[in-house]
Order: C-alpha cells, then sequence, then structure tokens
C-alpha cells in the first residue's frame, strides 16, 4: 500500500480510502485521502468505481416513501438530460431555444391554472418550488411596500398570514426578509387552515396570505375558495384588499386532472401568484420549480434585473443565477409527452394505489387515518389508542427500514404536536405490486412489534420536511 502523501501517515481522524485490489491500477496509489485531495491523478474507472460503490450505500430511491420528489423517468427522458446537461438555463441569450421552451412552460401552466390571458402573464422556472414560493412571497411584499408609500404610510411592518402547517420554506421566507409570519393553528376542531377567525389575523400590514394545496404533513388541500371567501368579508367590513398566494408544490400538477371542477386557481381573483414543484408531481427529476402571476402587472417590475454580461439582454428573477437547463426541458418532454390525458392517467394510477393503501392500513387494528389519499395521492396515520402496546411509530419506521422502506415519522403541528403520524407518498412509478409488497412487510413488522412484552429502547429523533 502507498500512500498518496507519503510523508503523512493516517490516523483515525483522517481516514482514507482503500482500493479493491480488482480496481487497483497499475501505477495509482491504492489509499486516497478522504477529506484532502489527493496528490496526484486516478483513472476514470477507479474515481467512478469509488463514487459507485459510496453511493450504493444510500437507500433506493424507489422505496423511499418519505420524499415528494421525482424517482423515475423513462429512458428517452434519460437520454435528454444527458444531451443537455452543460445548458446553464440563465443564459438564454446563448441558448435561446431552451429559454423559448422555459417560456412555453410556464404559459402551459397558466392556461392549465386558468389563467384570463395565459400569452399575457409572467412566469418562471426555478430550482424548486422553495425558490419559487420565495419569488412568489417577495412579489407580495414589493407590491405591499409600493402601495403603501404611495399611499404615504409606513411599510416598516409586513406580516405573511398562513397555517402553521406551512412548509419550512415559508419560515424561511419571512425569516430572511423580515416579515412577521402570523400562524393560523390547526387543530382537532379545524386540521387545516380553512379561513377560520382570519378577521384575527388580517389587518393593513398583511402583505398577503398563503393557501397551501397539498400540506405537507397530511396531503390534504386546503380549501382555497373558502379562505378567498373570508378575505371578501372581511374586505366587506374593513375594506382591507389582501390577495392569495397558491403554494400548489404538489397539488398545483394534481388537482387540474384529478379534481378539474375545484377552483382553487386564478378562477378566484384573489389568487394572485401560485407555485408549484415540477419535480413533485410533474415528474421530472429533482431540479424544478416554477411560479406563475395571474397578470404581468401582478409582478412589479423592479423586482426584475437585466444582465448583459453572458451576451444580449436578459430579464431575470430568481434567487439563483447559474442552474441546469436540462430540467426545463424534460418538463416540455413529458408535457408534450403525456398531454393532459397522460398526466391524468399518471395520476389515477397514483391516487388508486395511496387509496388502496390507505383502505388496508386505515382496516388495521393498530392504525387510525388522518388522510385517505384522495386530495394528492398522499396519506397518513396515528397509531389507535391500545392499552398495553410497549412500541411506537418510531419503532415501526425502523423496523420498515431494515426492508429497505423509508416511512417517515413526525408529530403534527402546533396544537396537535402531541400526535405522532406516519405518511406515505405515492409517486410515478411506485406500482400495485410494490404496494402489495409494502403492505407484506409492514402487518409482518407490526405483528413482530406486537410480540413485545417490554417496550422499545427510547431514541430521540428529528424530522424533517424539504420541498
Amino acid at each position: 500500500m502507498s500512500p498518496s502523501h507519503p510523508h503523512r501517515t493516517a490516523s483515525a481522524g483522517t481516514r482514507q480510502v482503500e482500493l479493491n485490489p480488482l480496481f487497483a491500477r497499475p501505477g495509482e496509489a491504492t489509499e486516497l485521502p478522504r477529506t484532502r485531495l489527493p496528490r496526484g491523478e486516478s483513472l476514470p474507472e477507479t474515481a467512478y468505481q469509488i463514487v459507485h460503490d459510496e453511493a450504493m450505500l444510500d437507500g433506493n430511491a424507489r422505496l423511499n416513501l418519505a420524499t415528494f420528489v421525482g424517482t423515475w423517468m423513462d429512458d428517452h427522458a434519460n437520454r435528454l438530460a444527458l444531451e443537455s446537461a452543460d445548458k446553464n438555463m440563465i443564459d438564454k441569450d446563448e441558448y435561446p431555444r431552451t429559454a423559448e421552451i422555459e417560456t412555453r412552460c410556464w404559459q402551459m401552466l397558466a392556461d392549465l391554472w386558468h389563467s384570463p390571458d395565459p400569452e399575457h402573464t409572467i412566469g418562471t422556472s426555478t430550482i424548486g418550488s422553495s425558490e419559487a414560493a420565495m419569488l412568489g412571497g417577495l412579489a407580495l411584499k414589493r407590491r405591499w411596500q409600493q402601495a403603501r408609500r404611495a399611499a404615504g404610510k409606513s411599510a416598516d411592518r409586513p406580516n405573511l398570514v398562513m397555517s402553521s402547517a406551512v412548509q419550512v420554506c415559508w419560515e424561511k421566507f419571512c425569516n430572511y426578509w423580515d416579515v412577521e409570519a402570523r400562524y393560523v393553528p390547526v387543530s382537532r376542531e379545524h386540521p387545516m387552515f380553512d379561513g377560520h377567525d382570519l378577521e384575527h389575523y388580517v389587518d393593513e400590514n398583511t402583505i398577503g396570505v398563503v393557501a397551501i394545496m397539498g400540506i405537507t404533513y397530511t396531503g390534504r388541500y386546503e380549501p382555497v375558495a373558502g379562505i378567498a371567501a373570508a378575505l371578501d368579508r372581511i374586505q366587506a367590513e374593513t375594506g382591507l384588499d389582501v390577495r392569495i398566494h397558491v403554494d400548489g408544490a404538489s397539488g398545483a400538477m394534481v388537482a387540474p386532472f384529478l379534481q378539474p371542477d375545484l377552483e382553487w386557481d386564478f378562477r378566484l381573483e384573489r389568487v394572485v401568484s401560485i407555485n408549484t414543484s415540477g419535480h413533485k408531481y410533474g415528474l421530472v427529476y429533482p431540479g424544478l420549480g416554477w411560479v406563475v402571476w395571474r397578470t404581468a402587472d401582478d409582478l412589479p417590475e423592479d423586482l426584475v434585473f437585466r444582465v448583459s454580461y453572458l451576451g444580449g439582454d436578459m430579464p431575470t428573477f430568481a434567487l439563483n443565477f447559474s442552474r441546469p437547463g436540462s430540467q426545463v426541458l424534460l418538463q416540455y418532454y413529458l408535457f408534450l409527452r403525456l398531454g393532459f390525458d397522460g398526466y391524468r392517467r399518471v395520476h389515477e394510477t397514483s391516487r388508486s394505489v395511496a387509496t388502496f393503501l390507505s383502505g388496508e392500513i386505515g382496516a388495521m387494528d393498530d392504525f387510525e387515518l388522518c388522510s385517505d389519499g384522495t386530495d394528492i395521492p398522499v396519506f397518513a396515520w396515528r397509531l389507535t389508542q391500545r392499552p398495553g402496546r410497549n412500541w411506537g411509530l418510531h419503532d415501526l419506521s425502523d423496523r420498515l427500514r431494515m426492508k429497505g422502506w423509508l416511512v417517515p415519522t413526525y408529530p403534527l403541528p402546533d396544537d396537535l404536536a402531541d400526535e405522532l403520524v406516519q405518511r406515505v407518498v405515492v409517486r410515478n412509478g411506485f406500482s400495485h405490486d410494490l404496494a402489495h409488497a409494502f403492505l407484506d412487510d409492514l402487518r409482518c413488522e407490526v405483528d413482530h412489534l406486537n410480540t413485545l412484552t417490554a417496550p422499545m429502547p427510547a431514541i430521540t429523533r428529528q424530522s424533517g420536511f424539504h420541498h
């Protein structure tokens, strides 16, 4: 064995990557440092094998029932992704056709979401729906500031009203851009934000209200029309005209196909902007979000920057700059490949799997459903109350992980924070066959846990949510 740094010896704190002799090449080191650049080069086959073997130890993405993010695309999409991996989305002068395709995509979304004039609205792609949500929030804040200053009033104390069950990106937005977050708590009586008591949260400093189409915790839709009606009543009584941003990270790419008569989008005049994830139920690999405004006037012009140093005059509104263009092309590919009917069939299949699973799990003595997967194909359940049970949902998560399944356990927000739930996200590629395999393993592990006569050791865990 010859170390890559001959005058250094490896210690416990500087472990090295030891190569299997099968992959060692004459003239190469047989160990590589983990936390420092190697001194010399390696053959591509060797470097590939090291990275491949490390990544192989990750969980199987197809069995990850926690993530909302797409984990499967067809071979034509994979070819397109590889062919366009070198395109920088921000460089619209160098890649004008990719830029044109981006515009076509958000115009298609504007039409899907019933924009009054899809060809004369405004939108953009982003690196994900978290960035898209923040851009929607920034536009709300800037429009509010401009209106306040035009009226000669202070614009120093903006607030944003939303459910306590919002995704963490909204907490980040309020923190990063000095906006007071006003959370409407969820409870057993109001398991989601439905417009109740909204008059206690909205005032002249409210920049907008966020409504969620597909709550991260349970997958349920918040009733956007009900929230809009509550704001109508508030305006009639106080004169306050407060607009809605819809966080449709998941639901904005499901509701148009599965619940076409549900009014949640630009059919409601109070809805001024909508974001979604192309990489969730838009069915694209990770790295794509979208945001669309009702009209071009709803995006303040002074938020749009124009740059010339990449060639040409390019308007841009984004938190990120350089990012891959391949995901935009993949989205366009799917729009062309599937069309409306294709997306409907894909999501109907996912919902069918979700409702089948939720029905089977809800029928088990140990579980009670919190949602059933009829909104987006996502559902959650809690443990039933039963004396003498010596295990909890965290224990079940651990047992399922041993079989390869990743099922998250986490508390509900605010007034329901003492309740732990588990959640399954059904995505494209999670078939009925896989659902039956998951059920078999779930029942097996529940049966095993129910044989325990002593409590499982307590383990401290943390759960997180990702857009």
